[in-house]
């Protein structure tokens, strides 16, 4: 037989096993600080295991989600800033999974790399691990994926997926949304994880660096300004779910904006008249208006303008629901009502943005 010492390797042709088990070693203690009742924060195995038992449900429902952070990841990547993405991936998913009263359970990620950089993998994998503690879930497990040639030395990719559970009498939206019944806004920390696409062409239209001052936060570079991450309303929603019945509804303002968003949530026949001028609008949206020349239209169906929660509440409840978020640490804020509407459109605007 001929000797084939100096055969190709697996190494030789992009993917490098040995990196892939020093990535699991470094993040080991990140996932061990996900532990929570019904799973034991151990990774290794083939597949993770949870116990809805010890988790103390009694009739639940399971309630799944997945998703992304967009191209957002590519501001990360080309800044070389790896620590907040997996923060975007974890709240992108479980912020879906409250807006049916579930909580959280588990989490599981996706890393798909063209050549895998332990240290920038482990850096967010570790911003994973702080979302599901900030969430409350486990980091159950998760696929790195090392692929040469489709994508570029240097990229990568996440998707996320996770699971939660709810009681099932108390699944949302509840029936009995009505005419008339309140509708609270909770405030975003920026543009959480929608819009990067007209963002990044805005930027590069100004011509700005990553790592200039940011032009609405000079106390940052611009890309760090960006990056902030998505907010994960689950603790505080989760409690004010426990104290309070008036909570109808929850929508999670994402892709599509309000116009998009909101009525998923609502009735057929029934739609929402918001006012625009209650929205506290954060400066980085006033840049994007701005240096972009971006109808007031067009950010509210690209981005969250200020707003990342919505909450209904019964009209005859609704100071009860607002001292309910304001006991679980949110700053409830009324935008608007829930109203008839019938053949015409189901997201009424007035006012406008405090652009």
């Amino acid at each position: 037989m001929a000797d084939k010492a100096a055969g190709l390797t697996y190494a030789q042709a992009g993917v490098d096993v040995d990196a892939g088990n020093r990535l699991v070693d470094l993040i080991r203690p990140a996932v061990r600080a996900t532990r929570r009742a019904g799973a034991d924060g151990e990774i290794g195995g083939f597949g993770g295991v949870f116990d809805l038992k010890a988790a103390g449900f009694a009739d639940p429902v399971l309630v799944a989600a997945n998703d992304g952070v967009g191209t957002k990841v590519k501001i990360a990547i080309e800044a070389g800033l790896h620590d907040t993405i997996g923060v975007d991936l974890v709240a992108m998913c479980v912020n879906d999974l409250v807006v049916q009263g579930a909580e959280p359970l588990f989490f599981l990620d996706y890393y798909a790399t063209g050549k895998l950089e332990p240290e920038a993998a482990a850096g967010v994998v570790a911003g994973i691990a702080r979302g599901c503690v900030e969430a409350g879930c486990a980091l159950l497990g998760g696929e790195t994926a090392e692929m040469p040639g489709l994508y570029a030395v240097g990229d990568y990719d996440l998707a996320g997926f996770a699971v939660g559970a709810v009681e099932r009498a108390r699944l949302l939206p509840k029936d009995g949304v009505k005419p008339g019944d309140v509708v609270f806004g909770l405030a975003s920390s920026g543009l959480h994880s929608n819009g990067f696409a007209l963002a990044r062409r805005i930027v590069a239209k100004a011509c700005l660096a990553w790592d200039a001052p940011a032009p609405f936060d000079a106390a940052r570079s611009l890309a760090r300004a960006l990056l902030e991450p998505t907010r994960i309303y689950v603790k505080p929603l989760l409690a004010a779910l426990r104290t309070s019945e008036k909570i109808l509804a929850l929508a999670h303002i994402t892709g599509g904006g309000f116009p998009d968003n909101a009525p998923r949530v609502l009735p057929d026949g029934l739609g929402v008249a918001l006012d625009l001028s209650a929205f506290p609008v954060l400066p980085v949206f006033r840049w994007l208006a701005g240096e972009g020349s971006v109808a007031q239209a067009e950010l509210l169906r690209t981005f969250n303008c200020g707003i990342g929660m919505v909450v209904v509440a019964e009209r005859e409840g609704a100071d009860a629901a607002q001292a309910a978020l304001r006991a679980a640490g949110e700053a409830p804020m009324p935008i608007g009502e829930i109203i008839e509407a019938g053949a015409g459109p189901r997201v009424v605007l007035n006012g406008e943005l405090a652009l």
